[in-house]
């Protein structure tokens, strides 16, 4: 299918879409295929072959444990910490494996395989599963990419798979793959970009299904954030990096009695911390369009509701069509990344996730405060244009330094790319089409030491413990 706002904006948990959430849903495909072939109960033995990025930084981003609860059958989007939690320390303390939750093996963490230094054709990311009978023949194998945001490749199905996106974007009403076409759509139909993305939206779902699934993401946004404000000291992973969140917010409150806008910084800054630091925990997270990202829209998208001029005097059915307009004008912008260059910060760095969703949120907020779609388009490219050339080197292999920081910086750049682009009147000299394809040049120069994989930058110049 072609790509839509919920494929941008699912739900997951941390601390990584590339990282965690692909090798969940890969491993889970595999196990479903297991059944389905009729082989699982002929399996024997099992072996996990990861590469590249998923070798180098796995155990920092989860990726092991992930990949063992997707072994089981546990989808990202369903599973819930509690499960998580439950499933992991099983494992753990017995080292057995519940493949597609029936078949018993003896497997962990330690038994798989790691090729940091191999890096397959078509992605950083891959993974191999395969499954042998008790004779040591082959059952089944099959080679996955995790790309970005969440999203699988299958090898040897790259084709299949574009022609299927290619012919799904055929049955949109409205199909557009660059801004140009956008804007086009949008001045021969009279709608802003939100309103485009609605239109291709209602192709496989109700207006009324749309806002619902809309509001229920946001909703676990803010769930994200109250579970984060009530957790108390170190992220695991050894870095010991302390939560700021939740002193950040009872700070807030002792100073911030009133809601004053002089201090809407503060509380932008409080929202990403407290998602990010949830996702560092592993935590119930939404893609936005990453997990490494996925602070900034949540905290943009506070600020549209409790700072935006005029939602002082909002209705409770106001602040819903915000946060569907919001999301929906966010969604078109992500869909140009998708489109034209990449999300996934192994790929091309964390432009791809951090400056991807600056742009988005930049869109998202300067289509709910009025702007023309060329003003929309404008703050999106502004966003991206000062995000460009930005390295994933994260300490440790974790997501959490530069990371949690990083996303609050990239919310306030958000906002003032939307408030730039809304005092213009919409020309401007570089295109978001061109910083797009920017971006994506940029990431294919940048050495591969700067593309999470633990080799250069931030994560070799500082001490990991």
């Amino acid at each position: 299918m072609a790509v839509g706002v919920f494929d941008l904006f699912s739900i997951g948990i941390g601390p990584s879409s590339s990282h965690t959430v692909g090798p969940m849903r890969a491993a889970a495909v595999f196990a479903e295929e297991l059944t389905s072939s009729g082989v699982l109960g002929q399996v024997a033995s099992l072996r996990v072959d990861l590469y590249g990025s998923l070798a180098a930084t796995g155990h920092g981003h989860g990726t092991m444990t992930a990949i063992l609860l997707g072994l089981e059958g546990f989808h990202p989007e369903l599973i819930l910490p509690d499960e998580v939690e439950e499933r992991l320390a099983a494992i753990a303390e017995s080292g057995t494996l519940q493949l597609a939750g029936s078949v018993a093996l003896p497997y962990g963490v330690k038994d798989m395989v790691l090729r940091p230094l191999t890096i397959l054709p078509r992605h950083t990311n891959g993974m191999t599963f395969t499954v042998s009978d008790a004779a040591g023949e082959v059952l089944h194998s099959a080679t996955f990419f995790s790309v970005g945001g969440g999203f699988i490749v299958r090898e040897g199905e790259e084709d299949a798979a574009q022609q299927e996106l290619d012919e799904s974007k055929k049955e949109l009403p409205l199909p557009f793959r660059t801004a140009a076409d956008l804007l086009e759509h949008c001045r021969s139909q009279g709608l802003s970009i939100g309103d485009i993305m609605l239109v291709n939206e209602r192709t496989s779902r109700s207006e009324e299904d749309i806002r619902a699934g809309l509001l229920h993401i946001y909703s676990v946004m803010e769930g994200c954030v109250a579970t984060s404000l009530k957790r108390e000291g170190l992220l695991p992973g050894g870095l010991k990096v302390r939560r700021r969140a939740p002193d950040w917010h009872e700070r807030l409150l002792k100073e911030d009695k009133d809601g004053d806008p002089m201090y809407w910084q503060e509380w932008v800054n409080l929202i990403a911390l407290a998602v990010n630091e949830e996702n560092a925990s592993g935590g119930r997270v939404v893609t936005a369009p990453t997990n490494g990202a996925a602070g900034i829209i949540p905290a943009v998208l506070y600020y549209a509701l409790h700072f935006a001029p005029g939602m002082d005097q909002a209705t409770q059915e106001d602040r819903d069509d915000v946060v569907v307009k919001f999301l929906l004008a966010a969604g078109a912008v992500g869909v140009l990344y998708k489109e034209q260059a990449s999300i996934s910060g192994a790929e091309v760095g964390c432009q791809g996730e951090v400056g991807s969703a600056s742009s988005m949120a930049a869109a998202g907020l300067a289509e709910v405060m009025g702007g023309t779609p060329a003003q929309v388009e404008n703050a999106a490219e502004i966003a991206m244009e000062h995000n460009l050339g930005l390295t994933c080197d994260p300490i440790g292999g974790l997501v959490q330094v530069p990371c949690i920081e990083r996303n609050a910086i990239a919310a306030a750049k958000a906002i003032n790319a939307a408030k730039m682009a809304l005092w213009g009147d919409g020309s401007h000299r570089v295109s978001l089409d061109e910083v797009i394809v920017t971006m994506r040049e940029t990431g294919k120069d940048m050495s591969s030491k700067y593309k999470e994989t633990a080799m250069g930058g931030l994560a070799v110049n500082v001490v990991a413990c």
